[in-house]
């Protein structure tokens, strides 16, 4: 019977094959282990030479590397196993033989492991960040499902750059210009007001020369918006979205967890509510901090963040920044035009946002004036307009960043690992 080894539990004391790869292997005298893959997970295989005879023990030691091959035994439980089960090896058929496989155990640099990212993604730790990022993506889904979201899929390829082109990739579009879109939301606006709660989930691209651990070319964004929706309802779904991620990691990713070493102590705190501090505050714990250099109406940089974020055991809100540093499409706050409604959500352990979110300007003269303020194109924005000409509402949303928020979950330092083929300042292969 052919299974998957994530199926081996099903299997105990029963004869089983199993179609993987050689990730690594060992020998002690009249016994060899051989550490098999087959995408769902990793198996330890116990090959006895007194069991199998000279040639199938010849040929388990003799196995390479990222050799493929079918392997036929008998599952058994084994509490040494973080898997907690093993295969007792009775037949080994080469499917494949691999030679001079370039990722070996020793050592390398992360240049070395990029360039060869298309082999590097088989290694247990990669593996391990990849399931993990493929759980995030699961319980998103069911998230917004059980919550009621319809998900809409934007373009990515728009017809205008009305914030300026200097973060966007340019393209043809036939005979027009066009441009990778950065984000969904205004998209995702005019599909809140017909569907009422929507998302989006996407590859979104910057054209920032970055080389930050935080930083990639092309990255996915979650982006929900909400019509009827306003600035304290829209930080709960926030924190209940967050908080469901977390535990879902936790509930289905124990292993993976381990395998990265990962502290779950400190996400098992991740439940909402999630504390709030305005920027105001902020401004003055950073003073009291000694960042003496930060002035209210500056933008927070990296180490201000991971600052703020050390006083709390959860990701903490900062709101109401000043109106001039955040997006024109900002609803401002009603007691206080300088600043608007909106947050970042600043993840623990150094790992900067993972969300930006807010209530969006839902009257049309003051969004009118919004847009003459910051010199943008009315033409550009005419059907960005008519959202509020036509029944408008008060409307709110936010935009996750899917690889950050797996590096935080998963613990890695560098986003770089956390999406399959990262796009860098100075990396498109492969």
């Amino acid at each position: 019977m052919k299974i998957t080894i994530k199926d081996a539990s099903k299997f105990v004391d029963q004869e089983v094959t199993i179609g993987g790869w050689l990730a690594s292997k060992r020998s002690s005298g009249k016994i060899a282990f051989l550490q098999i893959r087959d995408g769902s997970g990793f198996i330890q295989g116990v090959v006895v030479k007194a069991d199998v005879g000279e040639e199938i023990f010849a040929r388990a030691k003799s196995v390479t590397q990222e050799t493929s091959m079918y392997v036929t035994g008998v599952i058994q439980k084994d509490e040494r196993s973080p898997f907690g089960f093993e295969l007792q090896v009775k037949d080994i058929e080469i499917i494949h033989e691999s030679l001079d496989y370039p990722i070996t155990p020793k050592a390398h640099g992360p240049e070395f492991l990029m360039d060869n990212r298309h082999l590097w993604l088989r290694s247990k730790r990669q593996h391990a960040v990849m399931k993990i990022r493929n759980e995030i993506i699961r319980a998103t889904y069911e998230f917004f499902n059980e919550e009621g979201f319809v998900k809409v899929d934007p373009p990515i390829l728009t017809g205008s750059a009305p914030e300026g082109t200097s973060e966007l990739f340019a393209t043809k579009y036939f005979d027009e210009d066009a441009y990778l879109s950065q984000s969904g939301q205004l998209y995702m606006e005019a599909a809140a007001m017909a569907l009422g709660k929507v998302f989006s989930f996407g590859p979104t691209f910057r054209a920032e020369k970055s080389k930050t651990r935080r930083h990639l070319i092309e990255f996915w964004m979650i982006e929900p918006e909400m019509a009827f929706i306003e600035f304290k309802e829209n930080l709960e779904v926030q924190e209940q979205f967050v908080s469901s991620i977390v535990q879902s990691v936790l509930k289905n990713c124990q292993l993976e967890l381990n395998t990265l070493g990962r502290d779950t102590a400190k996400l098992e705190q991740i439940q909402a509510p999630f504390p709030r501090i305005t920027y105001d505050d902020a401004i003055k714990f950073l003073h009291e901090q000694g960042f003496e250099d930060i002035q209210w109406g500056d933008d927070f940089g990296a180490p201000h963040e991971t600052a703020i974020a050390e006083s709390y055991d959860k990701p903490v809100f900062i709101t109401h920044y000043p109106t001039k540093i955040k997006p024109f499409y900002m609803q401002p706050a009603p007691d206080r035009e300088e600043v608007v409604l909106c947050a970042d959500l600043i993840a623990p352990e150094g790992y900067g946002e993972i969300i930006g979110g807010s209530e969006r300007i839902h009257d049309q003269k003051l969004l009118e004036q919004r847009i003459n303020e910051h010199g943008l194109s009315e033409d550009a924005y005419k059907w960005y307009m008519e959202l509020r000409k036509y029944g408008s509402v008060p409307h709110s949303g936010f935009g996750l960043g899917l690889e950050r928020t797996v590096a935080w979950i998963s613990g890695v330092e560098h986003v770089r690992e956390t999406i399959p083929f990262p796009r860098l300042l100075n990396r498109l292969y492969p």
